[in-house]
């Protein structure tokens, strides 16, 4: 079975895989982020507050209901025929929470954004790297989903030359456009247990949520295993051991250490093993003395 559209995504620079992960696997990690948050679903008014910060990532990473999506075979599957190799590691991401736009809490008001994953300017030494978004619920356009500008990214070094890009820090003012009159956002609406990918050449992002719910998803993607970076390796299963945050800029940890205090560490599959690194993809090749 096929779960993606090669030609479509090469075209695009994007693809929906649709129907990935069952859904109750995604019900589970909708429960786990409102447990994390303290949070209770029949009460909207009271979403709006500490621990959730404005545009809804959550510093939560090592539970087992995120594992057991990014363990999914059928999600390893959809990654395994765009790289064309099974022998692959997962990313250890957050998930978000973004509640709808609310008059009395204008700080959460998270109006979107767009941007590459990359510098634009190294675009084309970049080989092939995908990023991946799971739709825990379904999510309408007005839901504030992921969008992107579709096949921007084969324009990307060109328009990225001829424009400058956003003062700020010198990382991210490298990754926005600083003018979004020449380009046309997409908003990409799918259902839950829908896994969104995309070249990370792409513009994308996501919007405002102007619906009566909040926007629910996980962050998920995969790459070619690295088994031979020993302290890579061993990194990432220290961090799945102790249900610690990866050591990126991006992932500042939770100050509330709720996983370490709340968790156990999440079971894994034999896939999972091999997707975190715990496991080689296939025994190393014996070695034999001469005579």
């Amino acid at each position: 079975m096929s779960w993606i559209d090669r030609e479509f995504f090469d075209t695009h620079g994007y693809v929906v895989a649709k129907g990935v992960v069952p859904k109750p696997l995604c019900a589970a990690v909708i429960a786990a982020e409102y447990d994390f948050l303290g949070f209770d679903p029949a009460n909207p008014a009271g979403w709006y507050q500490e621990p959730l910060k404005r545009g809804g990532m959550l510093e939560l990473y090592q539970h087992q209901a995120l594992w057991d999506t990014r363990q999914h075979p059928s999600v390893h599957a959809v990654f395994t025929e765009l790289y064309g190799t099974e022998r692959l590691w997962v990313s250890i991401d957050r998930v978000n929470f973004n509640p709808p736009v609310h008059p009395q809490f204008p700080e959460y008001d998270h109006p979107g954004m767009i941007h590459w994953d990359i510098d634009p300017m190294q675009a084309h030494t970049t080989p092939l790297r995908v990023q991946g978004v799971l739709y825990l619920s379904d999510t309408p356009v007005e839901r504030g989903g992921f969008c992107c500008v579709p096949g921007h990214h084969k324009l990307i070094t060109r328009w990225a030359e001829s424009r400058e890009a956003v003062p700020g820090a010198p990382d991210e003012g490298k990754r926005t456009p600083r003018d979004k009159s020449e380009i046309t956002i997409v908003p990409i609406p799918a259902e839950a247990g829908d896994l969104v990918i995309w070249d990370t050449r792409l513009l994308h992002g996501n919007g405002r949520n102007l619906s009566d719910q909040p926007r629910l998803a996980q962050y998920i993607t995969m790459w070619p295993e690295r088994y031979e970076n020993e302290a890579e390796r061993t990194d990432r299963v220290l961090r799945w051991q102790e249900r610690l945050n990866p050591d990126a800029f991006w992932a500042p940890g939770d100050p509330r250490r709720w996983e370490q205090l709340h968790g156990t560490t999440a079971v894994l599959t034999e896939l999972g093993k091999k997707l975190l690194g715990a496991e080689p993809w296939s025994p190393p090749t014996p070695t034999t003395g001469g005579e």
